[in-house]
């Protein structure tokens, strides 16, 4: 957001250096979500890495409706509204590249990427996740290494040249893609073993080969990740954890190439002792996305609860009937990713760990029940014994007097206390200031 001294590569020099920092990065466009991560980041004084997909936020709108520069003054502004400063809040774009238009010729598909990273780059997008890994409609069945580094490496010189024009920092990079499917499995059969070290060197060496081929050396100084797989993932209703046996040579690897660490993605739901150890173990760049709306779904459930004890029908929000309406209206976010009867489907769309219905919560009909929602508990005073029962740890903190027993307030704080986990994994001081802000820690 700035032309200061990059704070992705500050954090990434100082793990290098044998500190236990790490990066959080926030992979979520709700509000909600992101208010939270703001407050977490606020408490523990550290540095906000946001990041918004290729199919999320693109230069025709993506499925939130936002271009890269529309984004960028999302967020920006919901930090003004909170008071963070601007110079701690970094903005990343996760798998770009031509992956949203993988039905075109391989031509067409890559001016269609080149046009999404210039608008990244120009926008202030200062991390950049190269993705050119899935096969376009006239390429080969499998896409040979060399071709997905070449993509790569022309992808990185039209990110270099908007940033130059945008009068901004040149961006740093991520490269690599062998990740858990976003989102999580369909089922946890198919999740893979960690990478090997083989592997992520072929990865690092085609992709060093492609960029110095393309005069791009000073953009390959700024190469600060891999994403690799680390042997964690989680499907509709399990997780893998993390085994830091199993991802003992990815590590070593890693740690004999200075400068660089991993990128690990799909970690929603590792308990919080396995994100520290991957944090130790040079996993360095932790994406979250599906648990903090997962997290979110929880707490308007709870609320809901509460509003069906304290109101009648005639005037409640009905919001988890409208969301369900909705997605069944509007199945595509959903209906490849959950197997089963319409039971066990009914089910999964309300509480899979991949949590699909993160995508209609900006749909009218449900925002609108959102919004009733929330007026309808802010008209009331929540009672202490209904708090206790359906959010007991916010119950905790409104009693201790840190948290305010406010509708809003209760989803971001059950939001933040998992985010939270992150920020300890990754910072170096895991205490939280004593206040308001240490409520959500």
């Amino acid at each position: 957001m700035n032309t200061q001294p990059s704070p992705i590569r500050q954090a990434i020099q100082a793990h290098r250096r044998g500190e236990r920092v790490g990066l959080a990065s926030i992979c979520c466009s709700h509000p909600a979500v992101l208010r939270a991560a703001m407050r977490v980041a606020l408490a523990h004084d550290s540095v906000l890495l946001v990041e918004a997909t290729s199919n999320q936020v693109d230069q025709f709108g993506g499925y939130t409706g936002m271009t890269p520069a529309v984004y960028r003054d999302y967020v920006l502004d919901l930090a003004r509204e909170l008071g963070f400063p601007p110079e701690r809040l970094v903005l990343g774009g996760d798998h770009l590249g031509p992956n949203a238009w993988q039905g075109l010729d391989a031509a067409a598909a890559m001016a269609h990427a080149e046009t999404l990273i210039a608008a990244y780059a120009g926008a202030g997008f200062h991390k950049i996740h190269l993705d050119c890994s899935m096969r376009c409609a006239d390429d080969p069945p499998v896409l040979p290494d060399a071709i997905v580094a070449g993509r790569s490496a022309r992808l990185a010189r039209v990110a270099e040249d908007a940033a130059q024009a945008a009068g901004l920092a040149p961006p740093v990079y991520v490269i690599g893609t062998e990740v858990p499917v976003p989102g999580g499995e369909a089922d946890l059969e198919d999740a893979g073993a960690p990478t090997s070290p083989a592997a992520a060197r072929r990865t690092l060496d085609v992709h060093c080969r492609a960029f110095i081929k393309a005069g791009l050396h000073a953009a390959w100084r700024r190469v600060v990740a891999m994403v690799v797989q680390p042997g964690v993932d989680f499907d509709t209703s399990h997780i893998q954890h993390y085994d830091a046996a199993r991802a003992a040579a990815l590590s070593e690897f890693i740690a004999g190439h200075p400068g660089l660490v991993f990128e690990a993605h799909s970690t929603d739901y590792q308990r919080e002792a396995a994100l520290h150890a991957m944090v130790r173990d040079h996993f360095a760049i932790l994406k979250v996305g599906p648990a903090a709306t997962f997290a979110l779904r929880e707490a308007l459930l709870a609320l809901c609860q509460i509003e069906d004890e304290l109101l009648p029908a005639s005037q409640a929000s009905h919001l988890m009937r409208v969301l369900d309406d909705t997605m069944l209206a509007k199945p595509d976010h959903w209906r490849k990713h959950y197997r089963g009867s319409s039971d066990e489907q009914r089910l999964l769309r309300r509480y899979a760990l991949s949590d699909r219905c993160r995508y209609y919560w900006g749909e009218p009909p449900v925002a609108a029940a959102l919004e009733t929602l929330y007026a309808n508990l802010e008209a009331v005073a929540i009672p202490l014994p209904l708090l206790s029962q359906h959010l007991p740890e916010q119950y905790a903190d409104v009693v201790a007097g840190r948290l305010a027993a406010a509708p809003r307030d209760l989803v971001e704080h059950k939001i933040a206390r998992l985010l939270s986990q992150y920020a300890r994994a990754c910072t170096r001081n895991t205490a939280a200031p004593v206040g308001s802000a240490a409520a959500i820690c």
